[in-house]
């Protein structure tokens, strides 16, 4: 690179104010200008710092699509970049944390296909990677601060602390630590230390100015001290709170880029404070625009729809939810081209990443799956990739039609059935719904359940099997199953009811169903075989054929 914007400009003998026509040029001049901080000029040449990102959720509940797009982001950046994807669980909260949830979180990443490099389950050189198994790593870090005189022990009481926040409300001014520990001297905090007096520690904000590049949102400053007090890194309990124990890790497990939702992005004045407290290098820092709802509301874990669970249960692939969360999150030059894991790595890039709020439209979730689906079944190898995913579902949810019909799930019944139905079905796992639960198990109709429809049944069963048997294999498709029930509207037989009458016969005798789709999808669907063993089910094995 080019060191600085100065220097760039120099070299290609331009103004960095100047308005481009190069839309490449532009690009490439707004890049360097969020990655001004990265690149210092030098005389030798400066091994760059491998990337190593890092996805820190709180266990707390179910991930929802917020979350997953903070771990999708980071995973498709590091491997774009040919560096490395961390999970950290932040579990300092203690009182928040839900059994179970951080098994849920290494689940939902293993199905998403985001499998951290280092992790809980995965290990490696920077672990633990739980902060609970980490106090005594804050502990050292932070008796460091006391020691520096950039930390001091804090023992003022909830009941002052609540006084100062209703005070502070009563003048309609920002609720904040008035600082008051601070001023203590070594002597009167030695002998509240002896006394037993409950303390926590603060970290001692400077009155000056952050400044600092967001790779997202650009050149920002901030001025922590104006709107909070001395900060709180190690609770009473002993252990940390976020920011201390987040900026010590980063720092602990080599973090080159932080990248996080931008309900963070007022804290990084804070951090940055910390990490110059201990000189320490500072990350870069890429903060992701807020996902809402279509009315404008912050998702929320309480929303159990927009829970990676939720919509795992009701049968959306990885790849179908990954696209969403892309589509609205922008990230690449086009946000409706439904890409795959491998894609998204190739062509995600970070300076694409805008800076407004990303409405989720869960109603694009229908689009993607069918789009989806359409595209595979345009060749045989995604037809066949389609199939097999039938073919699990339908394993799953029907195993004793399986076992007494095994030709359910072989690839020429599932492909045949997928072919009909693709501009009809938003997912797969529909195909193993009750609506559909005729494709897969035989229904249990008997004559008498037909006799609303005709007198005779039996004879009008008769005759479409007769009928539907002369119909060669090979001729068995939509045109000539049209061509053979439209014929059956100039049938004149005293015995037969009317052809809408013996449109629904047939239905009821092959679905068990009053309605369904069209009947000659039916016919298409079952195939020749088993429509003919299902009419003949309905038939007394008597009756001559």
């Amino acid at each position: 690179m080019f060191g600085t914007i100065e220097s760039f400009c120099t070299r290609f003998k331009f103004n960095a104010d100047m308005k481009l026509s190069c839309t490449g040029c532009e690009r490439l001049l707004r890049l360097l200008k969020l990655r001004e901080v990265s690149y210092r000029p030098s005389s030798t040449m400066v091994k760059p710092r491998e990337v190593r990102v890092r996805f820190a959720p709180s266990p707390t509940g179910q991930i929802h699509l917020g979350g997953l797009r903070t771990a999708l982001y980071n995973y498709v950046f590091a491997k774009s970049q040919g560096g490395k994807f961390l999970l950290r669980i932040e579990d300092t909260d203690q009182s928040r944390l839900v059994i179970g949830a951080l098994q849920n979180i290494e689940n939902v990443l293993q199905w998403a296909g985001l499998t951290p490099d280092e992790g809980p389950s995965q290990g490696g050189a920077f672990g633990p990677y739980i902060q609970s198994e980490r106090l005594s790593i804050y502990k050292e870090h932070a008796d460091y601060l006391l020691k520096k005189e950039a930390a001091y022990h804090c023992f003022c009481s909830q009941q002052r602390l609540n006084l100062l926040r209703k005070e502070a409300m009563r003048k309609k001014e920002t609720p904040k630590y008035d600082n008051r520990c601070r001023h203590l001297t070594p002597q009167q905090v030695q002998d509240k230390l002896e006394q037993g007096h409950k303390f926590v520690i603060r970290f001692k904000l400077e009155d000056s100015s952050v400044t600092f590049t967001d790779l997202v949102y650009g050149l920002l400053q901030q001025q922590p001290a104006l709107v909070e007090g001395d900060p709180v890194i190690i609770k009473a309990d002993g252990f940390p709170v976020y920011h201390f124990a987040n900026v010590v890790d980063d720092h602990c497990m080599q973090i080159s880029h932080v990248l996080r939702g931008l309900e963070w992005l007022t804290s990084v004045g804070k951090h940055i404070q910390l990490y110059k407290a201990f000189d320490w290098t500072i990350p870069q820092f890429a903060h992701l625009p807020l996902l809402m709802n279509k009315d404008g509301t912050k998702l929320s874990k309480r929303q159990n729809d927009i829970s990676v669970d939720y919509l795992q249960k009701a049968g959306h692939v990885p790849k179908i939810i990954l696209n969403l969360i892309t589509f609205c999150g922008s990230g690449f030059e086009d946000n409706r081209k439904i890409r795959t894991l491998s894609q998204m790595i190739q062509e995600f890039e970070l300076d694409r990443v805008s800076q407004h709020s990303a409405v989720l439209d869960m109603d694009m979730l229908n689009y993607i799956s069918q789009q989806e689906i359409r595209t595979k079944c345009e060749n045989p190898e995604g037809m066949s990739k389609l199939a097999n995913e039938v073919h699990w579902l339908v394993k799953d949810k029907y195993p004793d039609s399986v076992s007494e019909n095994p030709h359910i799930v072989e690839d020429h019944y599932l492909q045949n059935i997928i072919k009909v139905r693709k501009f009809h079905i938003n997912r797969l796992s529909e195909l193993v719904s009750d609506s559909y639960r005729y494709l897969w198990v035989s229904p249990n109709v008997r004559l008498q359940d037909l006799q609303s429809f005709s007198q005779h049944p039996e004879k009008v069963l008769d005759f479409l099997y007769q009928k539907l048997q002369g119909i060669d294999d090979d001729c068995w498709n939509e045109d000539q199953l049209k061509t053979e029930l439209k014929s059956l509207k100039k049938l004149k037989n005293d015995d037969f009811p009317p052809f809408p009458q013996i449109m629904k016969i047939m239905r009821l005798s092959l679905t068990g169903l009053k309605e369904g789709p069209a009947i000659v999808e039916i016919l298409e669907m079952l195939m020749k075989s088993e429509v003919l063993k299902r009419i003949e089910k309905m038939l007394d094995t008597s009756i001559s054929r």
